[in-house]
C-alpha cells in the first residue's frame, strides 16, 4: 500500500499535528472494541475525540509521560542496537506514515529494509517484560496496532520487541513476529472504513448544527 511520510520524527509538535483527526495505530484496539450491546466506551470516546480534533484542529492527546515511560524513551537507542545485533537487520526510524486517501496512519518504531518489515519496540516495566518472556508470543494488546501498521505500509511482517537491560543478558531482549499473511487485513480495512465513515458523518452533522445555529441568529 502506498503511504506518505508526514514526519520523520516522533513526539514532536509536527508529529502530534500530523496525527490530529486521524485514526492512529495506537488506538486501533479502541476502534475494534466491542461489547454485547451498543457501542464500547473506548470506541465511542475515540470517535468523539476524532470529531473534536477535526472540528478544532487541536490535538486532544495530553502527551503525559511518567517516570517509567521516560525511562523507556531514554533506553530506546540501546534497545534499537540490541534488536539490530540480534536480528541482523538495520532499522530506519520514522515518524508518522499517513494513508494516501483515508484519514488514518501509523507511527511504527522502525522500518526494516525497503519496508519489508516493521518494528514495534517497547522498553516496559520489568514485570511486564517478564510476562512477555513467559508468554513467548506477541501480546494480544499490541496485535491491533501491529495489524494497523501492516495494513498501512504493506509490510510483509512486523517484529514486536521488548527490551529490559535490568535482566541478565540472555533475557534482556524478546522478539516475536507477526506475518501479514497470518492476519485478515481485508477484514481489518473494512472495520477501519466503516469507523471512519461514522466519524465523517458525525463531523458533518455537527458542522450542520453550527450552520443552523448561525442562520437562526441572523434570521
Amino acid at each position: 500500500m502506498a503511504f506518505q511520510i508526514l514526519t520523520t520524527e516522533q513526539r514532536t509538535d509536527a508529529w502530534r499535528q500530523a496525527r490530529c483527526g486521524r485514526l492512529c495505530g495506537s488506538r486501533a484496539a479502541d476502534m475494534m472494541a466491542k461489547i454485547q450491546k451498543g457501542e464500547a466506551a473506548a470506541r465511542r470516546d475515540l470517535r468523539l475525540q476524532l470529531v473534536v480534533e477535526r472540528l478544532t484542529g487541536v490535538s486532544q492527546e495530553d502527551g503525559y509521560v511518567n517516570a517509567e515511560m521516560q525511562r523507556g524513551i531514554d533506553k530506546e537507542a540501546e534497545a534499537f542496537a540490541a534488536y539490530e545485533a540480534a536480528s541482523g537487520q538495520l532499522v530506519r526510524r520514522t515518524g508518522f506514515l499517513a494513508h494516501q486517501t483515508l484519514l488514518t496512519g501509523c507511527s511504527p518504531d522502525g522500518l526494516v529494509g525497503n519496508v519489508t518489515g516493521l518494528l514495534e519496540l517497547k522498553c516496559p516495566k520489568s514485570a511486564t517484560h517478564l510476562r512477555y518472556l513467559r508468554a513467548g508470543k506477541v501480546p494480544s494488546d499490541y496485535l491491533p496496532q501491529i495489524m494497523h501498521g501492516l495494513w498501512i505500509t504493506g509490510a510483509e511482517w512486523a517484529d514486536f520487541c521488548s527490551f529490559d537491560d535490568r535482566f541478565p543478558t540472555p533475557l534482556r531482549l524478546f522478539i516475536a513476529r507477526v506475518k501479514a499473511s497470518e492476519v485478515d487485513l481485508a477484514a481489518y480495512e473494512l472495520l477501519v472504513t466503516l469507523f471512519l465513515d461514522e466519524v465523517d458523518k458525525e463531523t458533518g452533522d455537527v458542522a450542520k448544527l453550527a450552520n443552523a445555529s448561525l442562520e437562526s441568529v441572523l434570521a
